[in-house]
């Protein structure tokens, strides 16, 4: 059986132990041509930066594997492009028995196998049954874990930065001059070319003597495009994106899944190269840390302005890291992630009858008022218990006035414009004795 024929009967169940036990008896076997190719394929790291792969609809005499393995490494160094790289292509293609280009060699070259089957299956497998030289290296950056879940963890000495919300980008530097990007989950990111022509234009890797990943953060002015152009599947740009750097490390290092030096470490070299090469950069930014000592009052407070400043400047939350940390490819307690709340006190203008189950009861209020100098607007529909609503409904009268306190997760701007409304407000509580008496 060839290797299109057992793509093909791979792809011909969903079953999982079905598709397991025919990568064992492959393995058994030691079909090293069809790992190779897997790994190819599924290795997120290697690219081959090629967008139209042909279809072949007819038989040639065959080829060696060589041939297709020197051609990938051409295209993954980037030896090869653009009509050079589309001309080799083909000509191996016309090579190729059909079935084994279209079910194999392209499905390699396409990155996705289109069979039902991920690295982790295979690796599952090789791992089970001792068959290691067939693992595939998984993609994998430092993840944060929820501080709400870890409040132990809250002490001693932390470094704070913003937590911006967008989308996490994983930036490569190859010594060859050639430039990857990655979402978190290892999806190359094809839509900020320009991003990845100002750090060639910038920064001299060749200076630097090694390859190098840069950890950030990619955010747009509409954060509802930059996710729509993530998820497309041709490579329309989207020029307004910025990088947002915090970390860097090896890539030798990043591929073993750990690197060895600490956070402060890490930190000081990323200035020393944003400082070299980046600073005049109008689209690749810095973000910048403060170090705090949560054993302390002082520390303590710190803490306390810097989470509620990020949310009323319009940030996601913050991030919390341990300065003597390593960087981990995998979820840690080492960087934990704040979304706060913020409360703020507003004047109930108006009310609104439910729908639904709360038909005959309160819907929501609609609430305006000034707090930090902003003019804020908005209705607050949920964080009600079904007898408060009962109770605020025969009572709605007297609700015109009151001062509502409301908590959300951050500020915005209305649709308006003029004013400022909030996210996923939730009803807290009515503040005062009186009518618009804040206390």
């Amino acid at each position: 059986m060839n290797n299109s024929e057992i793509i093909k009967l791979i792809e011909s169940s969903n079953s999982r132990i079905f598709k397991e036990n025919i990568i064992l008896e492959q393995m058994k076997l030691k079909n090293d041509i069809f790992f190779k190719g897997l790994s190819l394929a599924y290795n997120k790291l290697l690219t081959f930066g090629v967008k139209q792969l042909p279809i072949s609809d007819k038989d040639g005499r065959g080829f060696d594997w060589n041939e297709f393995s020197q051609l990938s490494e051409k295209l993954i160094k980037r030896d090869l492009t653009g009509h050079a790289a589309r001309d080799e292509i083909i000509n191996l293609k016309n090579k190729s028995f059909k079935d084994e280009w279209n079910f194999f060699y392209r499905r390699i070259l396409q990155k996705d196998m289109r069979c039902g089957l991920s690295e982790r299956t295979v690796n599952n497998v090789a791992k089970k049954n001792s068959f290691h030289n067939y693992i595939i290296p998984v993609f994998s950056c430092q993840l944060a874990q929820d501080c709400e879940l870890h409040k132990k963890k809250l002490n001693g000495k932390k470094s704070l930065e913003v937590k911006l919300d967008g989308v996490r980008a994983v930036t490569v530097l190859y010594s060859s001059g050639k430039i990857d990007m990655f979402s978190r989950n290892g999806k190359e990111l094809n839509n900020f070319d320009h991003i990845k022509e100002e750090i060639k234009k910038t920064i001299n890797i060749s200076s630097i003597n090694q390859e190098l990943v840069l950890d950030g953060e990619i955010v747009s002015d509409n954060f509802q495009s930059l996710m729509k152009q993530i998820h497309r599947k041709n490579s329309v740009q989207n020029t307004d994106a910025q990088l947002f750097l915090f970390d860097l490390l090896p890539l030798e290092d990043f591929k073993k899944g750990i690197y060895r030096k600490s956070y402060n470490f890490r930190i000081n070299q990323l200035k020393k190269i944003y400082q070299k090469f980046l600073q005049k950069s109008s689209i690749i930014n810095l973000i910048d840390s403060v170090k705090v000592d949560l054993d302390t009052a002082s520390g303590t407070e710190s803490f306390k302005n810097f989470n509620k400043d990020s949310i009323i400047n319009g940030y996601e939350g913050i991030m919390i890291k341990d300065p003597e940390s390593f960087y981990e490819c995998k979820r840690s307690t080492t960087w934990l992630k704040s979304k706060p709340f913020i409360e703020i006190s507003l004047e109930v203008k108006d009310y609104e009858e439910g729908t639904g189950r709360n038909k005959g009861k309160l819907g929501a209020i609609i609430a305006e008022g000034m707090d930090e100098e902003k003019n804020f607007k908005t209705n607050v529909g949920s964080g009600f218990t079904d007898l408060q609503r009962e109770e605020f409904w025969e009572e709605k009268e007297s609700l015109i006035g009151q001062i509502i306190e409301i908590r959300a997760d951050s500020i915005s701007k209305s649709q308006d414009g003029k004013n400022w409304s909030l996210r996923f407000p939730r009803f807290k509580s009515f503040r005062g004795f009186e009518k618009k008496e804040k206390l």
